[in-house]
């Protein structure tokens, strides 16, 4: 890493207003690697903290969490822009993750036995195996978070946790909470770091993991040099997920929740469902029901309580998705809902609907991150399920019909998990992560400690 004069700030905006929020300085190089060694150190003494330490701490952490839910999401909306009472949904959330793993974590550590014919007896244990990078997005900086530290920290594994540069002062309050919840120094860390650093940290020899909650092009990256430096990762990349509507589905059930999931974080979600697919004998019916509830959307200031939508979380993103939305326009989809950027300062975007995409669309494609609603009309069952795979990525999904029907659809799509009847989101008792482009690992439920644990064998004659 080399030593630079010079230091980097992250600066960040108001997205409802385009005002800049804070000035963040990045860490030099020697903070950077100071950093690293306390991580390392803290690691040798944490590990061997007694388990009901770590669950007192953990159900400590969790009571500080549930009674800072508001400061939480307040800040949360000011970086992101997501309506404040989205970001109290996430805020409150967060608790569970501690008490879930702080409950559980005695049966999740104990070793299990194994039956050896002919030698003996032998028994296999999840044990800790150093610092662990996390590398977390800004489309829920809460949860993010806490899916990729608390199950670690609880293993015995430090974390540094290296936030969006959207949403750093969000991801720093975690700092004060661990250290208000009694948790040793350096323990947990939420650090500012360039692309160099990161880059430096996952070589290091003392970094024994790394998870990342990202696009596809960080994904490659981090992927790339985790591999080379012979360590484990967790990527969780886009997502373009299906939700299908079956002949035999409650139309009016299936409207309520498309509308609502697919606008969850103003549709910048990654399991917010890309591509509706509805069947043909419902398909007049449902259009309707979504079409009036994405028309029926109140878009402004995220602290009002009448706004339903608010700004996308940068320019950028707003300029993305207009981009997605534009060009499918010209190729000849139909719009439902018209929309778009709206004039004004902010990154708003008015929610629209389309239809007859083909895949000549960049959108047919492309993960389209942000309040633009896609509506396959299609035949028949098997159609549905040739589009709905017919995509690069497999992240979640959603299939609504007979509970039948609906099973055997999920049995057939290629993804990391499938709502049966339901937007699924990400309980903490539910592993969550995909296959294909969309990553690899899993975060959440009892199977989240697994990836950066030694599962060592004891073996006894």
């Amino acid at each position: 890493m080399a030593t630079t004069q010079s230091r980097e700030i992250i600066r960040t905006v108001n997205p409802a207003t385009g005002e800049t929020l804070n000035e963040h300085p990045v860490l030099t190089d020697e903070e950077a690697l100071d950093l690293l060694a306390r991580a390392d150190r803290a690691f040798r003494s944490w590990k061997q903290t007694p388990l009901e330490q770590r669950v007192e701490l953990f159900l400590k952490a969790g009571q500080l969490a549930e009674e800072r839910a508001e400061a939480f999401a307040r800040e949360s909306t000011l970086e992101m822009g997501r309506p404040l009472s989205h970001g109290l949904g996430e805020a409150s959330a967060v608790p569970s993750v501690f008490r879930y793993y702080a409950e559980n974590a005695k049966e999740l550590l104990a070793g299990r036995q194994l039956d050896v014919p002919n030698f003996g007896r032998a028994y296999v244990r999840p044990e800790p195996t150093g610092v662990v990078l996390g590398i977390e997005p800004w489309n829920a900086p809460l949860m993010q978070a806490m899916r990729a530290a608390v199950p670690n920290l609880m293993l015995g594994n430090t974390v540094i946790l290296k936030p969006s540069s959207v949403t750093p002062a969000t991801t720093l309050l975690f700092d004060e909470l661990f250290a208000d919840a009694g948790f040793p120094e350096d323990v947990y860390r939420t650090a500012l770091l360039s692309f160099d650093q990161i880059s430096t940290f996952i070589a290091d020899p003392r970094v024994r993991g790394v998870t990342l909650t990202g696009s596809n092009k960080a994904g490659e990256i981090v992927g790339a040099q985790a591999g080379r430096a012979v360590k484990p990762a967790v990527l969780e990349l886009g997502g373009s997920d299906a939700f299908i509507v079956l002949d035999s589905a409650n139309v009016q059930a299936a409207v309520g929740t498309a509308v609502a999931c697919r606008l969850v974080i103003g549709g910048q979600a990654c399991t917010s469902p890309k591509r509706i697919i509805v069947t043909e004998a419902v398909a007049d019916e449902f259009i309707a029901g979504f079409t009036a509830g994405f028309a029926g959307q109140t878009v402004g200031d995220p602290f009002d309580p009448k706004t339903t939508v608010g700004p996308m979380s940068t320019e950028k993103g707003a300029d993305d998705l207009q981009g997605l939305y534009d060009d499918a326009v010209a190729k000849g989809a139909t719009v439902l809902v018209p929309g778009g950027r709206m004039d004004g300062p902010g990154a708003f975007f008015k929610p629209a609907v389309i239809t007859d995409v083909t895949p000549e669309m960049r959108v047919y494609h492309e993960e389209a991150f942000g309040p633009l609603g896609v509506i396959y009309r299609v035949p028949d069952t098997d159609a549905a399920i040739a589009l709905a795979n017919d995509s690069v990525y497999g992240l979640g999904g959603s299939v609504f019909g007979a509970v039948d029907d609906a099973i055997a659809v999920a049995e057939r799509i290629d993804t990391g998990s499938v709502a049966i009847n339901a937007w699924l989101g990400g309980p903490v008792e539910v592993p969550f992560g995909g296959t294909k482009a969309s990553g690899f690992g899993r975060e959440l439920g009892p199977t989240a400690m697994d990836a950066f644990a030694n599962h060592k064998v004891y073996a006894i004659t």
